[in-house]
């Protein structure tokens, strides 16, 4: 992950220099049209996941596994079809009638859509596989292939860098290349270590039906999240024009690149938490939840400190002062903010997903997420700035952070008291007396240098790891830790 978070930032320094801050926006406003037709398909991806897992975790014959693996093959394939068939003429269309994109780019950016939309089916096919290495727990075939796309991705930037093509279509294309080769290495190691990862052209109509139903319900979660993100984006391309989606494209990349910190953790625990429900261990289920969430909370927030207050020294030292979007600084610093508090439901949502009971969840908590654009679109309406999108993402989700508790309570018996007593009080303590020292470190280091920011960086650092092991480890915990300590 430390690799990977390295190769994106230098991967979006080369590119943004590459491209120019109009045209990286183009890039980040016309892929936002293609990532919006997930909507159709994120939540066949957590029912694959799910189905794949549960089923490991009931030791379910080879046969059986089979079986749920050719459908979720099947059911990929299928709605790929319906993807392209969606977005060719409605992505076109939005893109050419309204869209606020320079006339002389038009023709740039119907190739970038088509690029993408390549990109993304490729992406949807690999679905099944990625699941199957996850639900497996091979964290290290995934890490190694996360790698190979990760530096595919940077010689792609190198490649635009020097090249007298069009830069913007040519970076379109070679990610697509890229795609490609990602799904071959992910459908070559399935095949030749899981036996189940053979495709049977027989459909099983019954399981293929279970899948559908889940991700029905699922639709709504996981259809509220690309929308609060992605119609996010083309509000802002309405409002403010390409500048404001290079800036927030940036603010994804650090999101996407912070997360990554987090996603290692939980992309190992999950697995365990569906295995624990289906094997009927709901106590050792719970405690796994409570555990994640908090180290969720503290792997994050041990980057985040550092990287809110000195956000303005490192995206200049990043990209160069002459190539930061305008509110990049701000929209960064909010959506760290965000995936904070995001971080908090990571393994709640699993857990959620476990049980296949989803319809009142999804209800409940996916129709609050809706209420991200609308709102979103309001205060832009209302002459709000463009920032306003990601305090009213903020508000929305501490509101579905009350109703998980609520509906988990319901469903799996989660002890709610318990969960603010053992879990969010302590993640509250350590986030508040980290920022609160990130803030008063602030105040007495100058931040526009770089003896400043190393001094600010390792104490912040080392004042959070100190308050995470005092505050917000267990005796038992700070024991364990201490015994690996004193083992190395």
């Amino acid at each position: 992950m430390l690799l990977l978070m390295l190769v994106g930032l230098i991967t979006s320094r080369v590119v943004v220099r590459a491209l120019g801050q109009e045209e990286f926006g183009i890039y980040g406003a016309v892929a936002g049209v293609v990532s919006l037709f997930t909507v159709l398909t994120g939540s066949m991806s957590a029912a694959i996941s799910r189905f794949i897992t549960f089923e490991l975790g009931k030791e379910s014959d080879t046969e059986r596994l089979r079986k749920v693996f050719s459908t979720a093959v099947s059911i990929e394939l299928v709605l790929s079809a319906i993807v392209v068939l969606l977005a060719e003429p409605l992505g076109l269309w939005w893109i050419q009638h309204k869209m606020v994109l320079p006339p002389e780019r038009l023709e740039a950016a119907r190739w970038v859509f088509q690029f993408s939309l390549l990109s993304l089916v490729i992406q949807l096919v690999s679905v099944p596989y990625n699941a199957d290495i996850i639900a497996r727990e091979r964290m290290d075939a995934f890490a190694y292939i996360s790698i190979f796309e990760g530096l595919g991705k940077l010689a792609v930037a190198f490649c635009i860098a020097h090249s007298s093509a069009d830069k913007l279509v040519l970076y379109a294309a070679l990610l697509a290349l890229v795609s490609l080769l990602t799904r071959l290495a992910y459908g070559i190691f399935c095949r030749r270590n899981f036996p189940e990862a053979r495709y049977l052209w027989k459909l099983d109509k019954g399981l293929f039906g279970q899948m559908f139903s889940f991700a029905g319900w699922n639709f709504i979660g996981s259809g509220s999240g690309i929308l609060r993100d992605q119609g996010g984006n083309q509000l802002l391309n309405l409002y403010f024009g390409p500048l404001a989606n290079a800036s927030w494209l940036l603010a994804s990349q650090v999101n996407g690149t912070v997360q990554k910190f987090v996603t290692s953790f939980t992309t190992a625990i999950n697995p365990q938490i569906t295995k624990s429900y289906a094997a009927g261990e709901h106590m050792h289920m719970t405690n796994l939840v409570f555990k994640g969430s908090r180290m969720s909370v503290y792997l994050l927030i041990l980057v985040i400190c550092p990287l809110f207050f000195n956000a303005p020294f490192l995206v200049n030292l990043w990209l160069g002062a002459d190539a930061v979007p305008p509110d990049a600084v701000l929209f960064i610093r909010l959506i760290l903010m965000y995936l904070l508090l995001e971080s908090v439901s990571y393994t709640m949502v699993t857990a959620m997903l476990a049980t296949g009971d989803i319809r009142d969840y999804q209800i409940v908590v996916g129709g609050l997420q809706l209420l991200n654009v609308p709102l979103a679109w309001l205060c832009l309406k209302l002459g709000a700035p463009a920032q306003s999108i990601y305090w009213v993402a903020i508000g929305v989700a501490f509101a579905c952070l009350c109703a998980r508790l609520y509906m988990l309570r319901r469903m799996i018996g989660l002890p709610v008291g318990r969960f603010v007593k053992e879990v969010f009080l302590n993640e509250l303590y350590v986030v508040a007396l980290s920022m609160g020292m990130g803030f008063f470190l602030s105040v007495l280091i100058p931040l526009d240098t770089w003896w400043g920011f190393l001094l600010h960086a390792v104490l912040s650092l080392l004042f959070t790891a100190a308050v995470v092991v005092m505050l917000g480890l267990s005796s038992e915990e700070r024991k364990q830790l201490t015994a690996k300590l004193l083992k190395r």
